[in-house]
């Protein structure tokens, strides 16, 4: 995240004394990655971040492989995933790798009886449907439809949701997840020709600190598992911060689609990188405008990576019987492209209103068992002429 942000009170100096209006201290935590080589904050607590009272019991939370090796373009039906009260019970992995966890969630609750923290994984969770507030020692963050929002792995937090009715998609990824490079200059800050900029972040506001001390419960996860730790005081205790690596939001509607006369690819599209996966938003824009242009994809073989998409709105232009929250997944190794029909009947298009996330990974994606529940079993064949 190369913005530098800051909330609350900090002192003028760093790693120097900063007392409490009672004459005690602040007590100063890096919240860092990558080593100390990476990005960081500076976060002030009124109490020590160290307080265990407790380890309690932990769960295994590795996703069950079904299909390892798969060579099989596969289509689920994302809204058969069962709604659930709690938030992290919902959170259903589907398409896994080393790398990255894919899956959906439909929580019923809010997550308010504990607080969350992935000591795993960066986290990055796409609201399709619901809004409320992503709440966070670092601040809060007001969320909606088409919101992604990218939370560090270690940040503490919980979610506040408007209603019981949500659905969400979400990535836990095994490497930092940064904005692509080629839309930054050596600065860091993003160009001219990038479809989005500094003032689409939605950045951490109302700091939230509690000056408790008592009994809470934090759930960390951690090496597959899930901890319950006890902890003296209120998580959310800082005062202030400032730094690099903080929690933030971008709304998908605010991505400037980049066009040309011909098809561009994929990568036009890119929202997000990683050393092993990149994250694309398809969105309603107009369409090549050549005299002979061909607006659908031409196919293309999938041999470096597997690709994922994520169906949000609108009609897809390049695929037949595809409907909100579904899914598809077309595995490196064989060629995909439009559905029968869909090349010819682009050709004149003027425009799509087309909403997806594509996540393209450049290692081979497992299927879980909860992800063949909600697989149609024909999507494969869907490509022969009827």
């Amino acid at each position: 995240m190369p913005i530098y942000h800051k909330l609350g009170k900090i002192p003028a100096k760093r790693h120097t004394i900063f007392k409490k209006p009672d004459g005690g201290l602040h007590y100063e935590q890096l919240f860092g990655t990558i080593g100390f080589d990476g990005m960081s904050s500076l976060m002030y607590h009124l109490h020590r971040p160290t307080m265990v009272k407790e380890v309690g019991v932990s769960r295994d939370m590795n996703p069950k492989v079904a299909i390892d090796r798969n060579m099989k373009s596969l289509k689920f039906i994302g809204f058969n995933i069962e709604a659930k009260e709690d938030y992290l019970e919902s959170r259903t992995p589907l398409l896994v790798n080393k790398d990255i966890h894919i899956g959906l969630a439909a929580p019923k609750q809010s997550l308010t009886g504990y607080f969350y923290k992935n000591a795993d994984a960066d986290e990055l969770l796409f609201i399709h449907k619901g809004s409320g507030t992503l709440r966070t020692l670092m601040g809060n963050i007001s969320f909606e439809y088409g919101d992604y929002l990218i939370i560090p792995r270690g940040m503490i937090y919980q979610i506040s949701f408007d209603t019981d009715e949500n659905r969400l998609l979400y990535a836990e990824s095994f490497h930092p997840i940064y904005t692509p490079k080629r839309y930054r200059n050596w600065f860091g800050q993003l160009l001219e020709h990038s479809p989005f900029c500094e003032r689409d972040y939605k950045l951490p506001t109302e700091l939230e600190t509690y000056d408790q001390t008592g009994d809470f419960v934090l759930k960390i996860k951690k090496q597959g598992h899930l901890h319950e730790l006890i902890y003296a005081s209120h998580p959310f205790d800082v005062v202030g911060w400032d730094g690099y690596n903080y929690p933030y939001g971008f709304s998908i509607h605010n991505f400037e689609p980049i066009t040309g006369r011909v098809h561009q690819p994929p990568p036009v599209h890119q929202t997000f990188e990683t050393a092993a996966f990149v994250v694309c938003s398809f969105c309603p824009r107009l369409y090549d405008y050549h005299p002979k242009a061909i607006p659908a994809p031409y196919h293309h073989s999938n041999i470096d990576s597997d690709e994922m998409l994520y169906y949000v709105d609108g009609d897809f232009m390049s695929r037949n019987d595809i409907d909100q929250g579904y899914i598809t997944l077309h595995p490196g190794g064989i060629p995909h492209g439009p559905h029968p029909g869909a090349y010819e009947r682009s050709i004149g298009k003027k425009s799509t209103e087309e909403l997806a996330v594509m996540i393209d990974t450049f290692k081979p994606l497992m299927v879980t068992e909860a992800a063949l529940n909600i697989e149609d079993g024909k999507y494969y064949q869907s490509w022969l002429a009827h």
